[in-house]
């Protein structure tokens, strides 16, 4: 591998003047700078990365923790976080915490221990102390999708309380009116808005939440699956299931599936996170998309803000209702009312409504 001073040796110039070059430093002669870059191409110099990061205090490299790389959101917004670091200059070392606090920690770690420029994180759940700690002594830190409440940390994340209204006025409206929803784990700050969303939704039409219709999930679908068993079992079970991910969504269809019945004919269901697959399966399922790729770009941009010495803001955006055919497509039992409590959008852009 060509040096540093081969690169000096073959420009004419000296080690100092190639090492401003490469660190784009202005006080370089353009014709300096011409005949070093040349002299780079021909000799295929590359940079020695470990070098330059203990000379500047930089890595150029980013930490991405992500709760589930088995689910397709994160899959997604892991992509979009790579893409927006690489456009940056940054390169981006990924973690999966499987929705293990331990394992989290044990990612937060190692980065760390990499030398890492800032860190970008979706919790597992109240917060690992590995994770806190690093938070609390001034690590360049974002929140994406998920936060923690009272820590001092920019969070980037989509707000879809609009859309969970969207979601459940269009139930009403296709006349079901025994909603049930699978929740995500309570520990974690999706988990329980979600819910919140829901019976505020349901109450603005009058309709109850009763605990026999919240089955706790975790964000996998063996739970959606064991959920939603346990609604066909009621005595009155509901007309309508919410998935609050896409996970436990196709688990509940499996379990639909499973007991020889259909869907919408014999129960309607939604999901939180759209992902590819809804348009695939039989019936396409209505869910709530969230600006994946968005919120990954977002979320780098505040990073490297911070890393940089700015100040790296939250970001809020609005998640949109899809409807595609899982809800059905029947005929009204009576009027749609007017809401008691009339819905006010948490954020200035407006939610659409789509359907493919």
């Amino acid at each position: 591998m060509a040096s540093i001073k081969d690169v000096a040796a073959e420009a004419g110039v000296s080690v100092a003047t190639v090492s401003r070059v490469l660190n784009q430093h202005p006080s370089v002669s353009q014709d300096a700078r011409l005949r070093v870059t040349a002299a780079v191409e021909r000799l295929g110099y590359r940079p020695n990365a470990v070098a330059r990061s203990l000379r500047t205090d930089q890595t150029r490299t980013l930490g991405l923790v992500i709760s589930d790389v088995m689910n397709p959101y994160f899959t997604e917004l892991a992509r979009s976080v790579e893409e927006e670091a690489r456009a940056l200059g940054y390169s981006v070392i990924i973690g999966n915490a499987d929705e293990r606090p331990d394992l989290q920690d044990h990612h937060v770690t190692t980065l760390l221990d990499r030398r890492i420029d800032g860190l970008l994180v979706s919790p597992t759940d109240g917060g690992s102390p590995r994770m806190l700690d690093a938070a609390r002594t001034g690590t360049p830190m974002v929140f994406v999708d998920r936060w923690i409440p009272g820590v001092d940390v920019p969070v980037v994340r989509s707000d879809g309380r609009a859309a969970v209204r969207d979601l459940v006025a269009h139930l009403y409206e296709l006349g079901h009116r025994r909603l049930a929803i699978i929740a995500g784990p309570a520990a974690t700050t999706t988990g329980r808005e979600r819910v919140d969303a829901f019976r505020e939704a349901l109450g603005a039409y009058g309709l109850a939440l009763p605990d026999a219709y919240i089955g706790q999930g975790d964000f996998q679908a063996a739970s959606g699956r064991r959920v939603t068993e346990g609604f066909l079992g009621l005595a009155e079970p509901p007309e309508a299931v919410f998935a609050a991910d896409n996970l436990m969504a196709l688990g509940a269809l499996d379990a639909v599936r499973a007991r020889g019945m259909r869907v919408p004919d014999d129960i309607a269901l939604a999901a939180f996170d759209d992902i590819p697959w809804f348009v695939h399966t039989g019936p396409p399922v209505t869910a709530i998309a969230q600006p994946t790729r968005e919120l990954g770009r977002a979320a780098v941009r505040a990073l490297v803000d911070r890393i940089e010495g700015r100040t790296g803001e939250s970001v809020t955006l609005p998640a949109r209702l899809v409807v595609r055919r899982s809800c059905g497509e029947a005929v009204p039992r009576d009027p749609l009312p007017t809401p008691s409590v009339p819905p006010v959008p948490s954020t200035p852009s407006p939610v659409r409504r789509s359907t493919p």
